[in-house]
């Protein structure tokens, strides 16, 4: 138990854990995790290298840290970790652009289609808009239930997307 908790307490330090690695009821507050000095942006950006991990030929059509090769795109899977690391901040930055209007939810948002795609917040002619854009579109941001409905895949609460929702809202919710 010592060695978990010595372990985690160096990640902790040296800003390489999830924020989940604080527990309700831990002595640990969000001021004592240095991921929180670091800028939101950044935060967002090891929120996904976390979650995402270096992608393999076997999650093809996605590459690096969860960029979906597109068409023209020359890339394939020798790309480096820095060249990865680009990738991710540059789709990231355009997936906050898509909800700039949202103002400081834009990140959580971004973060959000970063991996869901935006089309599943943003609707189109066959999908509606989704009720957390809808919400705040009314002034209501408590969407945290609403957030955590995308914790589902083919209908199946998973929980390590479970974790990462709860991290993202940890990491990125700002009151």
């Amino acid at each position: 138990m010592i060695k978990i908790v010595l372990l985690l307490l160096f990640m902790i330090g040296h800003g390489m854990a999830p924020c989940h690695a604080v527990l309700p009821g831990s002595s640990l507050n969000r001021r004592g995790l240095s991921i929180f000095k670091l800028p939101p942006f950044e935060r967002a950006v090891r929120c996904i290298k976390y979650y995402e991990q270096m992608h393999t030929p076997d999650q093809y059509p996605y590459i690096g840290f969860g960029h979906k090769i597109q068409p023209g795109e020359n890339l394939d899977y020798s790309i480096t970790v820095q060249q990865a690391d680009s990738l991710l901040r540059k789709d990231l930055l355009r997936m906050c652009a898509l909800f700039r209007d949202y103002g400081k939810d834009s990140l959580l948002l971004g973060t959000l289609s970063y991996n869901i795609g935006p089309t599943k917040l943003l609707g189109n002619s066959k999908v509606p808009k989704s009720l957390i854009l809808r919400k705040l579109e009314d002034g209501d941001r408590n969407i945290i239930s609403e957030y955590m409905q995308y914790s589902y895949w083919n209908g199946k609460l998973i929980p390590s997307i479970q974790r990462r929702r709860k991290t993202e809202l940890l990491l990125l919710r700002f009151e």
